[in-house]
């Protein structure tokens, strides 16, 4: 089916998911300053956002095969994939390298998916998908470089304005882009600024802006395990050249510290990834009479570290 990114995309899957996820809570933290917790979404991180409305388009179109849906990731995406598919009656076939964390695994198959366990490295496990959905016609679903996908996440925007009326900007963690992608076309419409918070030795986002493509890049980040894609979608290389949006690169040392502030400030508990976010307003001045808004994105973390 034909997709394209653009504000349009964004409300057709508001009226998608709607009722199918959570609306985001929007808290103040500190002056001018409030957090949008979507590490209280289903599955405890966004992606749930982009994976309903990815499958529900597609059942809508009529593209759904009998084998479902498959994609590879043992982590948010692929949590987000199974459960938005066992909701929709839609097989789901997850693809994770063998030595995955039992967790995850068990997690999977807790919302039903069918869980194949391939290799050592994600490539295998990458590999071993794309040659099942060739061979069984199943539905290939990507974590993040897809503009349905995209178009998901990017609804948080609007919950958010609804939440903060006056919101100037709006500060988010970069991985692959998806949820920056979607974000910032939602608030271009509304000329809302958006940060894009990227890790220094994870910065698919940042070296695809300095190199004018999406490029490949290596990956070494405390934040890694949620943001280490090690390219970004051609969708967020063309959401952060509009003038609204800013690229900012953390250092990891920024990003535990805001990950403990969290926890010891607020008691809440994310993965580094989401911290990330929090981490460019501890590193950068922001202007005076601003209200931002920082997305708190995942929680599949395991405290023990904080």
């Amino acid at each position: 089916m034909e997709q394209q990114l653009d504000y349009a995309a964004v409300r057709a899957a508001a009226g998608r998911i709607s009722g199918a996820v959570r609306p985001a809570a929007v808290v103040p933290a500190a002056e001018g300053v409030w957090y949008a917790l979507e590490y209280l979404q289903h599955t405890g991180s966004f992606k749930a956002r982009g994976a309903h409305n990815f499958l529900a388009a597609h059942r809508a179109a009529g593209t759904v095969p009998a084998a479902g849906v498959t994609i590879a990731s043992g982590g948010n995406a692929g949590l987000a994939c199974a459960w938005a598919a066992r909701a929709q009656g839609v097989p789901a076939t997850v693809f994770l390298p063998a030595n995955a964390p039992r967790v995850k695994v068990e997690r999977l198959r807790g919302y039903g998916a069918d869980v194949r366990l391939v290799g050592d490295r994600y490539a295998e496990a990458l590999a071993a998908c794309r040659e099942f959905a060739a061979d069984s016609g199943a539905l290939a679903a990507h974590a993040y470089d897809n503009p349905l996908v995209a178009a998901g996440a990017g609804t948080l925007l609007d919950e958010i304005r609804a939440a903060l009326p006056g919101l100037d900007t709006v500060v988010v963690a970069v991985g692959g882009g998806g949820l920056f992608a979607g974000v910032a076309t939602a608030a271009h419409a509304h000329g809302i600024r958006v940060v894009a918070v990227e890790p220094e030795h994870c910065r698919a986002l940042n070296a695809a802006l300095e190199a004018g493509r999406p490029v490949d890049v290596p990956v070494a980040s405390v934040a890694a395990d949620s943001l280490g894609a090690t390219r970004a979608s051609a969708d967020a290389l063309t959401a952060v050249r509009r003038d609204n949006a800013t690229s900012v690169l953390v250092p990891d040392e920024a990003i535990t510290a805001a990950r403990r502030a969290l926890w010891r400030d607020h008691r809440i508990v994310v993965e580094a990834g989401a911290a990330t976010a929090l981490a460019a307003l501890h590193t950068a001045p922001r202007p005076l009479g601003e209200r931002v808004a920082v997305v708190l994105c995942g929680a599949n973390t395991d405290p023990g570290d904080l």
